[in-house]
């Protein structure tokens, strides 16, 4: 049995299945799709609120040079993923880059680790989306009971009705087809980077120098409640763990991370995409070098117009301006905020939909979910389901527990894409690559380490978190995976 938890799946088979009419996607997507789609899920939830948390918590003004070290270690991870992108055009990500390298166990964790990143990355989302309307519409005059607000501290119970209200109507766009999701997409994410414009232009005029001193806060032991490193960087590297000072920068980087996590999702629409090979590798890294240019001028303002000490935490960016006596921006950045955040919710729930079609149409997962609609050529019903699922999770979520599980499952995949490109460099060396990722093997063990040092700097609680889906998983996989296999039912038939 050893021997078949490794087996790989050829290129050129994962390319044929795309080609059955009851399993195809409809390529409807250019480079310029796939751009907007890469900036609208990045720009979101790390901008709008975890600016805020790690200046306040982690890194003080330096939250810039985080976002530039988590900027970073996701350009190393583009790189790598465009390359696959450009070489293996089908749906699924790192999930499907994972099943032509390192074999189908391997394949298996880390799709089941993208539905995990996924769908806690769309309730995460769609909980700040909800707190910036609910802010709007107490702007307004109108309150939600708190009951329906996620937040009834009296009763204990509280189920956030507008978060899952979002999700259930993106459940239907997303139904509908890729090319109305990118249309609606394109719409949203002008406005949300003409709200980040807005607040780098108009910012920059209340900035005060003081609020910089000092740009590296210093070092100290961490407080209860804030983000902490793990252990694990105690342990393996003999210092004890704290916010602020340089290693702050790390642990900031860490969580901020968050707000990067959307740049992978442009490669699970591979398959959507008409020109795969060329357009790809524009779309991902693009889209990175767009944001990431965007997040550090953002938070040099941020922390220049209010005293890191006094950021607010749930909307950062718009009280800044309240600070500094500008209400009419703030209720633009809630707004701006609001509507950009739903493409974020979008764009997340149709990586996780493609993960699990592309799991499905391999076995692995039943084969029920890989049919696609008659006349809107999408997977409907793994959209139709997970939508739900998630509506439900959003309704009772909290965004501080689950930003780091998100994370720590970004990097797992990432980890495993740069792992990837190194095997299949050598196993096929003959495939047709569109992009190369430069400096092979170097670049893609550099990505790793980056990897895997912000990994280390996440919570402990989280690593146990993450232990057990994948536990879990490993569990699923052998019971009903591994022998539902399509790849392995071919073996055994004799078709490869």
């Amino acid at each position: 049995m050893s021997s078949t938890l490794f087996r790989t799946k050829k290129v050129e088979q994962s390319i044929l299945d795309t080609e059955e009419p009851e399993h195809a996607l409809k390529k409807s997507l250019s480079a310029l799709d796939l751009t907007v789609f890469g900036v609208g899920v990045i720009i979101g939830t790390g901008i709008f609120v975890l600016t805020g948390k790690v200046a306040k918590e982690n890194a003080g003004p330096s939250v810039a040079l985080a976002f530039i070290v988590a900027g970073v270690v996701c350009g190393l991870a583009a790189l790598c993923y465009a390359e696959f992108a450009s070489t293996v055009p089908v749906a699924g990500s790192a999930y499907t880059f994972s099943y032509a390298s390192l074999g189908e166990l391997p394949a298996w964790i880390i799709g089941w680790d993208l539905v995990l990143e996924f769908a806690l990355g769309t309730a995460v989302v769609a909980v700040g989306w909800s707190g910036y309307v609910r802010s709007l519409l107490d702007n307004a005059g109108w309150h939600l009971p708190m009951s329906l607000s996620g937040r009834d501290g009296a009763t204990g119970f509280g189920f956030d009705i507008l978060a899952a209200a979002l999700v259930l109507v993106l459940t239907v766009i997303l139904v509908l087809g890729m090319k109305l999701s990118a249309r609606v997409t394109s719409v949203v994410v002008a406005i949300k980077v003409a709200v980040v414009l807005i607040v780098i232009i108009a910012g920059a005029f209340f900035v005060t120098a003081d609020n910089y001193k000092p740009f590296i806060p210093e070092a100290q032991k961490q407080v209860e409640g804030a983000s902490i490193q793990s252990p694990l960087v105690q342990l393996m590297f003999g210092y004890e763990p704290t916010n602020f000072g340089v290693m702050g920068i790390f642990t900031a980087a860490s969580v901020v991370f968050f707000a990067f996590i959307g740049f992978d999702v442009v490669a699970t629409a591979a398959e959507e995409t008409k020109n795969p090979q060329r357009d790809m590798p524009r779309g991902i890294i693009g889209s990175l070098i767009i944001c990431t240019t965007l997040y550090v001028a953002v938070s040099i303002v941020v922390t220049g117009m209010q005293r890191y000490s006094e950021l607010s935490i749930d909307a950062p960016l718009a009280d800044a301006f309240k600070a500094t006596g500008h209400p009419w921006y703030a209720g633009v950045i809630s707004f701006g905020a609001a509507v950009g955040l739903t493409t974020v919710c979008l764009i997340l729930l149709l990586g996780q939909t493609r993960v699990f079609f592309a799991m499905s149409r391999d076995g692995l997962l039943p084969r029920f979910f890989s049919v696609v609609h008659p006349k809107f050529k999408t997977p409907y019903r793994p959209t139709i389901l997970l939508g739900v699922i998630i509506a439900i999770l959003a309704g009772f979520t909290s965004l501080s527990e689950l930003a780091e599980l998100v994370n720590i499952g970004t990097l797992f995949a990432f980890v495993v894409v740069a792992l990837g490109v190194i095997i299949l460099r050598r196993t096929r060396p003959d495939l047709p690559r569109a992009f190369r990722t430069p400096l092979v093997p170097f670049l893609p063990i550099l990505s790793v380490i980056a990897s895997l040092w912000l990994m280390l700097n996440l919570p402990a609680e989280t690593w146990i978190r993450f232990a057990v889906w994948m536990l879990i998983g490993f569990i699923v996989y052998l019971a009903y995976g591994h022998s539902h296999s399509r790849l392995g039912r071919q073996e055994e038939a004799g078709l490869q």
